[in-house]
């Protein structure tokens, strides 16, 4: 795994005896004293009154632990820093701690005005040989920045820093800055000559301009590189669609200015309660972090009250970082699309999507959903033998609306069947699909067939079946091909995430409904990160079961990527692309009845070819290929 959360977490919480300290603790950044960790952390007193700025306010100091030797624990907490200076009168916020050459450097952010204004946030610097007692102090930056932190040797004969400068005048810029010796940190006539140009030093972290990012934790040394664990905000503009994430960065060993890699998408978004309620929700803050062996220690702030801690596999974080291959892609056939509407067909007049698929007798049989000019969706039929052109095409529809949940109640609008998703088991074809009377939620329906007769098109259907509670919204569902522990395992989808079941017998009577058992959810922050549905029945490899599904991004695209399931316990994740597999690109993926949707709900497996049929803009039938080989070496390189 490469990110897991301490399950003691929060690991400090504020203290009600310690008036200082009685309202937050947060933003921790950790230091080894002797083998042990020291948290040095921001304080957030009760509103009491203050002599230096003659107000009653709440205010932040800084604290400080006793060596912990597990790096969880942390006792006897102590005030350290404390607003003094007329430059951090308002406070003292979010240190950062570096031992360099025998010395601790800890910066924070000094706050010189009330309310807080551009020109009085600022980068101040505490210097301790020993952690209980703060040698000099200084004001380091005349210019708005905070965030500051001190690399821990210097890098070709200088001393470096890193902070990030306009944090309140954004854009913002994470900037690097060397020094010839320790004295210029602080040196005005420096940081006045470093300002009319920073940003040269800056690096190129930012994606978009609706976008924000901070430094978090002072840089770890790597055998690969600097390793920057850094605050990416997403949206930061919008604060309805705000989310603070986490990202990594590895910087040159020699020239940090240079990024040699860094992640695309979020190690991590706020999920657990301490991170969503507190003093400011929906907050996580990389603040600190150690090395141990090839464990990566973060902590980190959650919802500016707590401090939080997560641990990190740094071989897995940094071969994902030095990927260089890129991910495999489903290819479309060039016939594609391979079904389209028919105008002398007006049970499948105005669309004709999101085919199941199976292989039997040597060829690829699809069923497919077709919409009348009235939006009734019923199954249309048709087979292949190279599994790209298609043979044989029914003229007539094999299955219709029969009963009363899947009857139109509202005319002219959207019902039927849909979404065909088909299992083997023994001798029988299993058809999970949507029923929708267009008034009630829809729901999950159940068939089936006796291969035999579907070979043969007699569309001897059984009697359809509910298999989903009522008043809920439920779809995507589909049998998997083999019991696991004597029970069937049916995969569907009630709300965003998608769901699993595990049920004795496949004889429903109508008034037994599924379990909803949330199993994989959306990435925030990723190409998934609203919403998830399977696409097909999994395919059985010796490295695992491979289920396709389809992600939604916020603006609404659907792309598919594909997960890894453990071979003998298939409820267990092994992996999931970083990247989607496939996504709209021809114009009948980007524009039909839905635009910018590829939606698969059938595919088999072909020699070492995994074929895809899958509806375009929910419109037409398409058809791509990927070979088993390279997925699986992909999704290898994903593991969870």
């Amino acid at each position: 795994m490469l990110v897991r959360r301490y399950e003691g977490n929060p690991i400090l919480k504020p203290k009600s005896s310690h008036s200082w300290e009685a309202q937050a603790t947060f933003n921790g950044c950790p230091v080894e004293v002797n083998g042990k960790i020291c948290l040095v952390y921001r304080a957030l007193s009760l509103p009491h009154y203050k002599s230096i700025t003659g107000t009653v306010s709440t205010v932040s100091n800084i604290g400080v632990s006793a060596p912990s030797k597990n790096g969880t624990s942390f006792h006897n907490r102590r005030i350290f820093i404390v607003p003094e200076e007329p430059w951090e009168r308002f406070g003292c916020e979010d240190p950062r701690v570096t031992k360099f050459e025998d010395k601790y450097f800890i910066f924070y952010t000094a706050l010189s005005t009330y309310p807080p204004s551009p020109d009085g946030i600022r980068v101040g610097l505490a210097i301790s040989d020993d952690l209980k007692t703060v040698k000099e102090k200084h004001l380091v930056t005349p210019f708005n920045a905070k965030a500051m932190a001190l690399f821990p040797e210097r890098i070709n004969g200088k001393v470096w820093a890193i902070l990030s400068v306009h944090t309140d005048l954004p854009p913002t810029y994470v900037c690097l800055a060397p020094f010839d010796d320790e004295k210029e940190i602080w040196e005005e006539s420096y940081w006045k000559k470093f300002y009319e140009d920073f940003t040269k030093y800056s690096l190129p972290l930012r994606r978009s301009p609706l976008d924000h990012f901070e430094v978090g934790a002072p840089p770890l040394k790597t055998k690969y590189g600097w390793l920057l664990l850094y605050s990416y905000i997403r949206n930061y503009f919008t604060p309805q669609q705000r989310l603070f994430t986490v990202e990594a960065a590895l910087l040159d060993l020699n020239n940090p200015l240079r990024i040699i890699a860094r992640t695309k998408w979020p190690l991590m978004v706020p999920e657990e309660y301490y991170e969503r309620i507190g003093l400011v929700p929906d907050v996580i803050f990389p603040s600190g972090a150690v090395l141990r062996k090839n464990t990566i220690y973060l902590y980190y702030g959650a919802a500016d009250t707590v401090c939080c801690l997560a641990y990190i596999n740094l071989p897995t974080l940094i071969k994902r970082l030095l990927r260089k291959e890129e991910p495999p892609k489903f290819i479309r056939a060039q016939e594609n699309p391979i079904i389209t509407p028919r105008g002398d067909h007006p049970w499948e007049s105005k669309a004709t999507f999101n085919p199941g698929a199976i292989y039997l007798a040597g060829k690829v049989h699809l069923v497919y959903r077709a919409m009348s000019q009235d939006n009734t969706s019923v199954f249309g039929y048709a087979n292949s033998k190279d599994g790209i052109h298609i043979d044989y095409r029914s003229p007539q529809p094999i299955y219709v609306p029969r009963e009363p949940f899947e009857q139109k109640l509202q005319p002219g609008g959207y019902s039927g069947c849909e979404d065909p998703r088909l299992t083997i088991i023994d001798d029988k074809i299993y058809m999970c699909y949507t029923a929708f009377d267009g008034k009630n939620p829809p729901r999950v329906a159940l068939t089936w067939i006796k291969v035999d007769d579907f070979l043969e098109q007699k569309w001897n259907w059984a009697k359809p079946v509910l298999i989903s509670a009522p008043h809920m919204d439920d779809k995507d569902a589909c049998i998997f091909p083999e019991k696991i522990e004597g029970k069937y395992f049916i995969i569907h989808r009630h709300g965003d995430d998608i769901d699993s079941a595990l049920v004795s017998s496949l004889d429903f009577d109508g008034r037994t409904w599924l379990d909803e058992y949330r199993w994989i959810h959306p990435r925030k922050g990723w190409w998934d990160s609203k919403k998830l549905g399977i696409a097909c029945p999994p395919i059985k490899t010796t490295e695992g079961w491979i289920l396709l599904y389809h992600g939604v991004s916020e603006d609404n695209v659907y792309r598919v990527g594909a997960i890894l399931l453990d071979p003998k316990n298939p409820l267990e994740v092994i992996a999931r692309t970083d990247e989607p597999l496939f996504e709209p690109e021809e114009d009948y993926e980007k524009f039909g009845q839905v635009n910018n949707v590829v939606f698969p709900c059938g595919v088999v497996l072909i020699g070492d070819r995994i074929f895809m049929y899958y509806g375009g803009a929910d419109q037409v039938v398409g058809v791509a290929t990927i070979e088993v080989k390279k997925l699986l070496k992909y999704l290898k390189s994903c593991k969870v």
